[in-house]
């Protein structure tokens, strides 16, 4: 797709040009929290999810304050699974402020009887623990890091005088075991999980169109990728981001990337298209191709508005938002040493849009 770069943004890169020369160290402090709680627009989570044996998918998120329409500023917890057949079922709890806590030093956040924490003592690679129990679901899940901790750059994005967004991935590849409870079944799980950090000082819409995440898991190769496409606000800017790990050790920071997407399909249920066909290439380190093979998710985000914010972000705002999980086939080819690696595998990614992606 057609990049554009503003002037007026500033990414956290190191250098040289678009790319991390040197890549920083991950530090406890930058997976802890970092906003003023009930400061006007000012939004932060952690995200975690796992793809498990048996084909379940959990995610959730702990929220210092939601960023999404309809529940912005909310402070709560966000469970979703996924089952083998399809069936989903996704739920908010929104907490009082006066029930989270969390550290500013390290990842420990409560919300209610809901928790995260991690465990530094077990080596280099941490061990984060979380349990949320909401209703008819409940995860109690032990995460252990398999990738050393990233950030671009500095993990900044500065939109001028708009605002920033800041993205950290404590781990792009964790082994994961525990329980999950589905109404009154409870059952034990392995699998392999992810988990970033966010937070900025805007809303989302104001500044963003769509953007298109994931990561793909190969033997011996770890990927994990944003493309971020902005508004006219921005210049239409492109905000790119790229980690590529060899075994635990991150080898590639960067946002000199190509990303093509191809093979466009309009779906109904999201009421917007999106690509078959990702394309993601470094020209010196990196190819991966991925083709997708199942919609795990695809959501029109209006049918969660109430009816008057529902017509003023349709008729006012002019959004279109859409969401989608989806589920890919890969083949990634690594140059790296001096010896060129193929790999294959299948992988999930994630789509999340505001405007048409087809507008450029």
């Amino acid at each position: 797709m057609e990049d554009s770069i503003s002037p007026n943004v500033r990414e956290g890169w190191t250098g040289p040009g678009r790319r991390d020369g040197v890549i920083t160290p991950l530090k406890p402090e930058d997976d802890a929290l970092h906003i003023e709680l009930g400061k006007r627009n000012n939004f932060e989570w952690w995200y975690f999810d796992a793809h498990l044996e048996g084909g379940y998918t959990v995610v959730a998120f702990f929220y210092a304050a939601n960023p999404n329409p309809g529940i912005s500023g909310k402070t709560g917890v966000e469970l979703t699974l996924l089952r083998p057949d399809g069936r989903k079922t996704q739920r908010f709890i929104e907490y009082e402020r006066s029930q989270f806590k969390a550290s500013r030093e390290i990842p420990d956040v409560r919300i209610g009887k809901n928790y995260m924490k991690v465990d530094y003592s077990q080596g280099d690679l941490p061990v984060y623990e979380i349990f949320l129990d909401e209703e008819e679901l409940g995860f109690h899940l032990t995460y252990r890091s398999q990738v050393h901790g990233w950030k671009p750059g500095d993990g900044h994005s500065h939109f001028g005088g708009k605002g920033y967004f800041a993205w950290v991935v404590p781990f792009a590849r964790a082994a994961v075991e525990g329980t999950v409870r589905d109404g009154d079944e409870t059952f034990s799980v392995t699998g392999v999980g992810y988990h970033d950090h966010n937070w900025l000082n805007f809303a989302f819409q104001r500044i963003i169109e769509y953007w298109m995440w994931g990561r793909v898991y190969s033997e011996n190769y770890t990927i994990s990728y944003a493309y971020i496409k902005c508004n006219k606000s921005v210049d239409h800017h492109t905000v790119k981001v790229l980690m590529l790990a060899k075994n635990q050790d991150v080898i590639l920071s960067t946002g000199e990337y190509e990303f093509i997407p191809e093979d466009f399909e309009f779906n109904e249920d999201a009421n917007h298209f999106y690509p078959k066909s990702l394309t993601i290439r470094d020209p010196e380190k990196l190819e991966t191709v991925m083709k997708v093979q199942r919609i795990l998710e695809s959501e029109n985000m209006l049918d969660n508005f109430g009816a008057l914010l529902r017509f003023a972000a349709r008729r006012i705002l002019r959004l279109q938002p859409g969401y989608f999980r989806l589920l890919s086939d890969f083949t990634v080819k690594v140059n790296h040493d001096d010896k060129v690696v193929e790999e294959s595998g299948t992988t999930l990614h994630e789509i999340v849009a505001f405007k048409s992606i087809l507008k450029e």
